[in-house]
């Protein structure tokens, strides 16, 4: 189990928060913060309508296998070339393909896991109500029965 720490020395408090201070005057930038009389450009806010063009994102290179010997020399790379970035049409219909159950196997089987929950929880409520349901069915047909059928006579 965790033991507690024994409380600091306000000396040694001081010298942390002092060093934090150091830490954080030492950053390059801006680091006050805008004033409330300052005022922002219209442009400078994104909309969420503005579609963002995507970096390009260089392919990944396979690793290379073990070296045998420290004598082989190391290969030569290539420089990435970028591609170029898909349209968005063809980006959502990638993303349609992988969200359908055929292109994602992961979201085959929580598909079929979700149906097969589903299947039982459905079982488990036509169980529990099953009882209600025929004795209901039974009263209403027993009553029927009495309209349609005159009362024997004995």
């Amino acid at each position: 189990m965790d033991t507690p720490k024994p409380p600091q020395k306000p000396a040694n408090l001081l010298d942390d928060l002092e060093s934090i201070r150091a830490l954080l005057d030492d950053e390059p930038g801006d680091a006050e913060p805008p004033l409330l009389t300052e005022t922002l450009d219209v442009d400078d806010i994104p909309l969420l309508s503005e579609i963002v063009e995507p970096v390009p994102v260089p392919p990944a290179t396979p690793p290379s296998p073990p070296q045998q010997s420290v004598l082989q020399a190391a290969p030569v790379a290539s420089a990435p070339t970028a591609a170029p970035a898909p349209a968005p049409t063809q980006m959502a219909e990638a993303i349609r393909q992988r969200m359908t159950p055929a292109g994602n196997p992961e979201l085959a089987r929580l598909d079929s896991e979700l149906r097969a929950a589903a299947q039982l929880i459905l079982q488990d409520v036509i169980d529990d109500f099953v009882p209600q349901i025929e004795a209901e069915l039974k009263r209403r047909l027993e009553a029927r029965l009495t309209r349609l059928l005159p009362p024997r006579r004995q």
